[in-house]
This record gives structure tokens, C-alpha cells and sequence, in this order.
């Protein structure tokens, strides 16, 4: 895992992840991607893993890593990710260009109250 990708799993984490589970045993890391955990630690679930049974990343004590979930009690039902699509470069075009805070006022009806 990169440090990009890193930093945005940790920020997901700040805002709660899709949920919170408990470890129920301590569970010591035996790949490099594992998360470790003392029972009783909270780890913020970030993702169920796609393709595999009851495996989880998640997020304890500044730490993102792999854990399955019979290692957790979940704090109830994890939420539906939402995945946002995020872009640095602008659309390829020649009129491709940022709407101007003036349009994008105007879309919002915020225009006429600054006048």
C-alpha cells in the first residue's frame, strides 16, 4: 500500500469507516499486510474484502490491515461503501475549463443575495 493510498484509508478511518467492530481474541499480524489487535481494541472497519469470505480491512490504533471477521464482534450492520471517483486533470477538450465562482453561484441561486 502506497503512501497516497495509505493517507486516504486513515482519513476514512477519522470519519468512521462503513462501521466498528471489538476484537474478541488478540490477533498478532503474521503477514505483512495483517492487522494486529489486543482483545477489546475497536477497529474501524474500512472495506469487506471482495472475493473473500469474512475478511475485512480495517483500522486500529493508527494501523490499516487485513482481519477476519470471526477475530470481531461488529457493533452491528456495516454500511454500503460509497466509491467517489476522484480526478486530478481536467476533461480533455479545448473548451474544457472550471466553471467560474460566478456560474457556479448562479447554479447554486447564491448570485442574487451577494448583489
Amino acid at each position: 500500500m502506497d503512501a497516497n493510498e495509505l493517507g486516504r484509508w486513515t482519513r476514512f478511518a477519522a470519519k468512521g469507516g462503513i462501521g466498528k467492530c471489538t476484537a474478541v481474541q488478540d490477533c498478532v499480524a503474521e503477514e505483512s499486510e495483517d492487522l494486529m489487535f489486543l482483545k477489546d481494541d475497536e477497529i474501524i472497519v474500512l472495506m469487506q474484502l471482495p472475493g473473500v469470505d469474512d475478511s475485512y480491512l480495517g483500522y486500529c490504533e493508527g494501523v490499516v490491515g487485513k482481519f477476519k471477521g470471526g477475530d470481531v464482534q461488529f457493533h452491528g450492520r456495516l454500511k454500503k461503501p460509497v466509491m467517489a471517483r476522484r480526478s486530478s486533470t481536467a476533461p480533455s477538450g479545448s473548451n474544457s475549463r472550471p466553471p467560474s465562482s460566478q456560474t457556479s453561484l448562479t447554479k447554486l441561486g447564491i448570485r442574487r443575495r451577494l448583489n
